[in-house]
C-alpha cells in the first residue's frame, strides 16, 4: 500500500485535469461525455449470470480480444463476458464485433483509485480477469488480489522503450507486475522484459491477433467496394496516426498518376474531418465512404469515414501502406492485411509490432520504406508490378496462417487459473 501511495496521490490530483480533458474531447468525440459515471464505478447495467471479465482498453485491443472472447463463450457458456473499455471508440469496436450477442456486455472501466475499482468489482463479481496486451493499473490489480480475483495479462507485448519506462519505478513496476496471476507473452523477448520487471508465471503463447479471421461477408463487401471505387488501381493507407496523412497525402500528390486512388483511412474516427481539411489542403479531389457514392474517376482520395470495416479497405486494395510506422509511434497491427492477401508496406517505426512486421518482411509478404516518399514509392512500384504482388499475396496467406493457436494456449493457462 505505501508502494502505491504516491501513485494515488498523483491520481487524485490529477483527477480534475482528467475530467477538464474529457470535456475538450467530448467537444470534437461526444462519446466521451457519455456513460461518465462508469468511470467512477457506478454501472446501470446488470450481468445475468457469472461474469468473466475481460479488458481491452481501445480500438486495437478490442479487435485482438475477438478470437478470445469467441472461445471464452463457447468454453463457458453458462457466463457472460464483460468487455471493459477506455475509449468511445473501443467501446463502439466491440458493440460492432459483437452486436445482438446478449452475453456479451461492455462499459468503462473505472478510473485507478481504490475506491472505484473496488466498486467495479462488487458491482459485477467476476470469476477472472483478461486484461490484453499492456494496459496494467496498479491500484485495480491489487483490489483484485485482495478479492482473490485472478487476472491473467493476455497476449501481453513490452517494447524496449516501454520497459524502460516501468524501470524506473521498479517497486510499483514489480507489485504490479506480481499482482498478475499469469502471463502469456507474444514473444521470447516480450516475456524477457516482463520477467525483468518482476512477472511470475510468463508462458510465450504468440500473437492472438494471428487468429483473427476475416468475417464470412468479405467476399461480398470486397465486391461493393470495389464496384464503387471501379477499375483503378488502389493504395490504402491503413490506420494512420495525426503527422502521417500530411507526409503521404504530400508524397502522394507529387508522385502517383493520376488514375491511382489512395484510400485514406485514419485511426481515429474523430480526426476524418481534419484528414479531409489535409485533402483539400493538397488540391486532391475527395470523396468520403460515408457518402455511399461511385468513387468518380477524378476523384483521387477516398475517406474511410466507417468503423468496422478494416479488413474490407485490406481487401479490396491492391497494396497497403500500414500507418503509425512512418512517424515514431510504434506502428499498427499488418496481419489482417496478410491475412486477406493484401502486400504490405510498412515504414520505418515498427517498435511496438517488431516480431510480427520483421517475420511478415522475411516472409516476403512485406517490405519496409525508410519514410512517406519511399513507402508511396514503393506502394506504386508493387501496382505497376502484378507478379511480385501476386508473390506477396501468397506469401502474406501463409505467414498469417502459419503463427495461429495463440488463443487456445492462452484459454489453457485461463482453465488453469478458474481451477
Amino acid at each position: 500500500m505505501l508502494t502505491r501511495l504516491p501513485y494515488t496521490l498523483l491520481w487524485i490530483l490529477a483527477l480534475p485535469l482528467v475530467l477538464l480533458r474529457f470535456v475538450w474531447r467530448g467537444r470534437r468525440q461526444p462519446g466521451y461525455l457519455r456513460h461518465l459515471r462508469e468511470r467512477f464505478g457506478h454501472y446501470a447495467v446488470r450481468a445475468p449470470t457469472q461474469v468473466i471479465w475481460v479488458h481491452a482498453v481501445s480500438v486495437g485491443e478490442t479487435r485482438a480480444a475477438e478470437p478470445l472472447v469467441k472461445a471464452l463463450l463457447q468454453r463457458w457458456p453458462e457466463h457472460s463476458i464483460l468487455l471493459t473499455h477506455m475509449t468511445p471508440t473501443g467501446r463502439e469496436t466491440s458493440q460492432n464485433l459483437f452486436n445482438g450477442n446478449a452475453r456479451v456486455l461492455r462499459c468503462y472501466l473505472p478510473y485507478d483509485l481504490g475506491c472505484f475499482a473496488h466498486a467495479f468489482l462488487r458491482h459485477f463479481r467476476p470469476q477472472f480477469g483478461v486484461i490484453m496486451e499492456t494496459e496494467l493499473w496498479p491500484n485495480l490489480l491489487a483490489a483484485c488480489r485482495q478479492r482473490r480475483i485472478p487476472v491473467m495479462l493476455a497476449n501481453a507485448r513490452l517494447s524496449e522503450r516501454s520497459a524502460k519506462r516501468y524501470a524506473r519505478l521498479p517497486a510499483l513496476s514489480a507489485l504490479t507486475m506480481g499482482a498478475l496471476s499469469a502471463i502469456g507473452a507474444q514473444t521470447a523477448a516480450d516475456a524477457a522484459r516482463l520477467s525483468a520487471l518482476g512477472a511470475r508465471r510468463v508462458l510465450v503463447t504468440g500473437n492472438i491477433k494471428f487468429d483473427i479471421t476475416p468475417p464470412e461477408d468479405i467476399s461480398a463487401r470486397t465486391k461493393l467496394f470495389r464496384t464503387r471505387i471501379g477499375n483503378r488501381p488502389v493504395l490504402l493507407a491503413a490506420s494512420t496516426r495525426d503527422g502521417e496523412e500530411e507526409l503521404l497525402l504530400g508524397a502522394f500528390a507529387r508522385l502517383a498518376p493520376p488514375d491511382v486512388l489512395l484510400v485514406l483511412v485514419p485511426r481515429h474516427p474523430q480526426r476524418f474531418d481534419d484528414a479531409a481539411r489535409l485533402v483539400a489542403r493538397h488540391g486532391l479531389k475527395l470523396q468520403r465512404r460515408s457518402d455511399d457514392a461511385p468513387v468518380a474517376g477524378d476523384t483521387r482520395v477516398w475517406l474511410g469515414d466507417s468503423m468496422g470495416e478494416m479488413f474490407v479497405y485490406y481487401a479490396a486494395a491492391d497494396v497497403a501502406l500500414i500507418g503509425g510506422s512512418w512517424l515514431p509511434f510504434g506502428g499498427q497491427n499488418l496481419i489482417e492485411a496478410c491475412a486477406v492477401g493484401t502486400p504490405v508496406v510498412v515504414g520505418p517505426h515498427t517498435f511496438n509490432f517488431a516480431a510480427a512486421a520483421e517475420q511478415a518482411i522475411r516472409a516476403g509478404a512485406a517490405q519496409r520504406a525508410t519514410d512517406a516518399d519511399d513507402g508511396i514509392r514503393m506502394g506504386l512500384a508493387l501496382l505497376d508490378d502484378e507478379a511480385s504482388r501476386h508473390a506477396m499475396a501468397v506469401a502474406g496467406k501463409a505467414f498469417a496462417a502459419a503463427d495461429r493457436g495463440a488463443t487456445a494456449r492462452t484459454l489453457e493457462m485461463l482453465e488453469g487459473l478458474k481451477a
